[in-house]
């Protein structure tokens, strides 16, 4: 990236308490921003690392608002921790200023830079390697909740507009079914079919909304496991990171889009469909979980909901894929022919899979709210 040095010097990390600047490298394996970690060595001789990213401004429109949104939310969530007894440096993002004090730095290339001190000791799992570390990222999930329960919702700005609108999305679907390929819109006639045929759940969440049925709160929008900083030693989720996403929305696009990702017993672009389904087990792991996490700030109504935002999560990835592949593979990458399609398929094999559990699901669901 040329521009990486414009913007190290745009911000104190060369300073008399970090030292010099030893390393710069790119850093992890997200697919939005290029991020990078910096190493600077103290004049003590030990080390102090930092996040350095280039916030993607084709996907986020308005970088300026999108780290509004974030300093809003990382600064409460300091003070919330503050007041439970914890540790603000390790249990939420830091956002660091540049040197004439803003919160983002703008290069001359008109690119968008933040840094954020490193977290130690921490680690990403790209997949649970149990069913606990699943639960402890429901409490994590569900604390975020409850810790910004009271935050004021409406001075925060809606990054991506009907993010996970899903009666939006689908008329976006519909748009493509009318618009697309006409070899692809034959090839996809039965996923087509399906997505159709569940029209009239689309718009159940945002109807409820508009009438004050669910409350608007804070929402991450992307409660993948990879967004979770675990411990290195205690191996308990610590922070939630990646906050591009956070805007007002509704509890259950946070849970659903969990389930959707982390309770499926295939991969997300599964070719073999018999392998797809939803693991119960690890979908009870996480509604309690998520539930003891949020501390009874859920309404009765979003409670009830939890398998309903699970499905339209799912639901709504599904023809977001099928879309772009009617259209022509132009929003999420392949690395193969057709390979949309899979990921639309596949997520439409997990929705089937869940309205044969309806039951199941509720009943877990029940079980958690009114513990024995």
């Amino acid at each position: 990236m040329n521009n990486i040095n414009e913007a190290i010097a745009a911000f104190p990390i060369e300073t008399a308490q970090n030292g010099s600047l030893t390393e710069s490298r790119p850093y992890g394996n997200g697919h939005i921003n290029d991020t990078f970690l910096l190493r600077c060595e103290t004049p003590e001789k030990s080390e102090k690392k930092f996040i350095l990213q280039r916030m993607n401004h084709t996907i986020f429109k308005n970088p300026p608002q999108l780290m509004e949104n974030v300093v809003h939310v990382t600064q409460y969530l300091r003070k919330s921790i503050l007041s439970q007894g914890g540790d603000p440096n390790r249990e939420t993002l830091n956002v660091l200023q540049t040197r004439d004090g803003a919160d983002w730095f703008q290069d001359s290339s008109q690119n968008y830079w933040r840094l954020f001190p490193f977290i130690e000791r921490s680690v990403c799992l790209e997949k649970a390697e149990s069913e606990k570390d699943f639960y402890d990222s429901a409490v994590a999930f569900g604390n975020f909740q409850k810790q910004l329960a009271d935050f004021p919702v409406e001075i925060l700005h809606e990054t991506i507009p009907n993010f996970h609108n899903t009666a939006s999305r689908f008329a976006d679907f519909q748009k493509a079914v009318a618009e697309g390929d006409q070899a692809r819109i034959a090839l996809a006639q039965a996923e087509i079919a399906f997505a159709l045929e569940r029209q009239k759940e689309t718009s159940v969440l945002v109807n409820l909304l508009a009438e004050g049925a669910l409350p608007l709160r804070v929402t991450h929008n992307d409660t993948k496991l990879n967004n979770i900083l675990f411990d290195a030693d205690t191996h308990k989720a610590l922070c939630i990171i990646d906050l591009d996403t956070v805007m007002p929305g509704l509890s259950l696009y946070d849970f659903g889009d969990s389930i959707r990702f982390g309770a499926n017993t295939g991969a997300e672009d599964e070719t073999d469909l018999s392998k797809v389904g939803l693991d119960l087990s690890l979908f009870e792991a996480f509604t309690k979980g998520y539930l003891e996490g949020c501390a009874g700030r859920l309404t009765a109504k979003e409670t009830e909901l939890l398998p309903m935002g699970a499905k339209l999560m799912t639901y709504e990835c599904g023809i977001r894929f099928l879309a772009d592949f009617l259209t022509g593979d132009h929003y999420f990458k392949i690395h193969r022919d057709h390979h949309n399609l899979d990921r639309a398929r596949t997520q439409f094999q997990l929705v089937a899979d869940m309205e044969a559990k309806w039951q199941d699901m509720t009943a877990i669901v029940k079980k958690y709210t009114n513990p024995a």
